[in-house]
C-alpha cells in the first residue's frame, strides 16, 4: 500500500488523467444505456402499460397497432375461443393536437390517441395521478408530456374539427412512436375521427386486448389463438413491446456499442499499467536485488489498479446520475440502478483481469538483472 500511494503521489497527473479517462468511459456505457431504454420506452412504452395481458393483431399488420385492422368476424372467432374470458377493442391513431394551455399561439402536434373499449383490456396500466377516462370528453396523458399541455386539467384540441379533450390522469411511461400520448375511451375514439372527418363510420379496431381464462398464462393464450387463423397474430403483452418493428434493430445498435466500451475500459487500464511496468522496470529489478518480495510488487501494483477503477468508476457514476435525469427531445432519460451494478461489476473484472498481464511482468523479473542493467521482459 505505501509503495503504491508513493508512487501515485508522485505521478498525480499521470494517475489522474487516468481516473478521468476511465470516468468518462464509464459515464457514455451508461448514459448510453439510459438512452436506449429511453428511446425503446418513449417507442413502446404505451404497449408494455397497457393494461390487456395479451393483444391481438391481424397478420399482415406486422405487429404496427396503427397498421392492424381486426374484422369482427375474426373477433367473434376470438371471443368465443374457450381460453379467452374477455375481449377488449383496441384503436389507435395519429392525429393534430394542439394543447390550449400553451396559448393561442400553441403549434399542433402530432399525437398517437388509443382508444379502449374495456380500462382493463387496453388502458393505461400505471397511472400516477388522475384517473381513468369515464365519458368521451376526458383522456389520460403519458406523464413525460404534462408539461407540454397535457397535464391533469389541460385541455386539448384536435385538429381540424376542434373536439376537445381534457386530461384527467397521467400515466407512467406511457408514450407510442416517441410522440405525446393519450388513453381515451372507444367511443371518444370514434368522436375524434368524426370530428377530423365527418363522413367516417364507425372504427374497427386495430388491436384486441385478451383476460385470459382461469388457470391459463398468457403465453398459452397467445398460443391458443394463434392456432384459431393464420390471419391472427397474439402476443403477450411484453412480446408485443419487444417484438415491435424497429425494437430488435435498436437493441442490436447499442449491443455494438456497449460492447466496444467494455472493451475499451479495461484495454486502457491494462495498456496503461504494462506501459508503466516496462518504465520502471529497473527500480522494479533494484527492488528485487534488495530483497523485495514480488508478492509485495505485485500487491501494490493491484492496489494501483482498484485505486484508479474505483476512482474512474465512481467519477462516471457520479457524473451519470447528475446528467440522467431529464429529457433528450422526446426521449426520457433515468438512473438505471441494475445497469450501474452490472457495468461495475464487469469493468471491474475486466480492470483487474487487464493487469495480471502487467503483473505477469513483475513476476518474472530477475534479481540478477540488477547486475547486468536489464530489466522487465529483456
Amino acid at each position: 500500500m505505501f509503495l503504491a500511494w508513493k508512487e501515485m503521489r508522485r505521478a498525480k497527473a499521470r494517475f489522474g488523467l487516468l481516473i478521468a479517462a476511465v470516468g468518462l468511459l464509464v459515464f457514455l456505457i451508461l448514459f448510453q444505456q439510459s438512452l436506449q431504454n429511453g428511446l425503446l420506452t418513449s417507442f413502446t412504452g404505451a404497449l408494455r402499460n397497457q393494461s390487456a395481458e395479451v393483444l391481438v393483431y391481424r397478420t399482415d399488420g406486422r405487429r404496427i397497432l396503427q397498421a392492424s385492422v381486426i374484422s369482427p368476424d375474426l373477433t367473434e372467432m376470438v371471443g368465443q375461443d374457450p381460453s379467452v374470458a374477455a375481449v377488449g377493442r383496441i384503436t389507435q391513431g395519429t392525429f393534430s393536437v394542439t394543447p390550449l394551455a400553451l396559448g393561442a399561439d400553441a403549434e399542433p402536434l402530432e399525437t398517437s390517441i388509443i382508444g379502449f373499449e374495456l380500462p382493463d383490456l387496453g388502458g393505461p396500466r400505471f397511472l400516477t395521478v388522475g384517473r381513468v377516462p369515464a365519458n368521451t370528453e376526458e383522456a389520460v396523458a403519458s406523464e413525460v408530456d404534462a408539461d407540454g399541455g397535457f397535464a391533469v386539467g389541460d385541455v386539448v384540441r384536435i385538429e381540424p374539427g376542434g373536439k376537445q379533450l381534457t386530461i384527467v390522469g397521467l400515466a407512467r411511461d406511457a408514450q407510442l412512436n416517441v410522440a405525446p400520448t393519450l388513453f381515451v375511451t372507444y367511443d371518444a375514439y370514434r368522436a375524434a375521427l368524426v370530428s377530423r372527418n365527418p363522413d367516417a363510420g364507425a372504427p374497427l379496431p386495430n388491436a384486441l386486448g385478451i383476460r385470459p381464462a382461469p388457470g391459463l398464462t398468457a403465453d398459452q393464450v397467445a398460443a391458443a389463438i394463434n392456432t384459431l387463423s393464420p390471419e391472427l397474430d397474439a402476443l403477450t403483452r411484453d412480446d408485443a413491446a419487444e417484438q415491435a418493428p424497429g425494437v430488435a434493430q435498436v437493441r442490436q445498435s447499442f449491443r455494438v456499442i456497449f460492447l466496444l466500451y467494455g472493451f475499451v475500459v479495461p484495454l486502457v487500464t491494462g495498456l496503461f499499467f504494462l506501459i508503466i511496468t516496462f518504465q520502471k522496470a529497473p527500480a522494479l529489478t533494484l527492488l528485487r536485488a534488495i530483497g523485495a518480495p514480488a508478492s509485495r510488487l505485485v500487491a501494490s501494483l493491484l492496489v494501483q489498479v482498484a485505486i484508479v477503477l474505483g476512482g474512474g468508476l465512481a467519477a462516471g457514476v457520479g457524473l451519470y446520475a447528475a446528467l440522467a435525469r431529464g429529457r433528450i427531445g422526446g426521449v426520457t432519460l433515468r438512473f438505471e440502478t441494475t445497469a450501474v451494478i452490472v457495468w461495475v461489476v464487469l469493468l471491474s473484472v475486466g480492470g483487474l483481469i487487464s493487469a495480471l498481464f502487467s503483473a505477469r511482468r513483475v513476476l518474472a523479473i530477475d534479481p540478477y538483472s540488477a547486475t547486468t542493467g536489464a530489466g522487465v521482459g529483456r
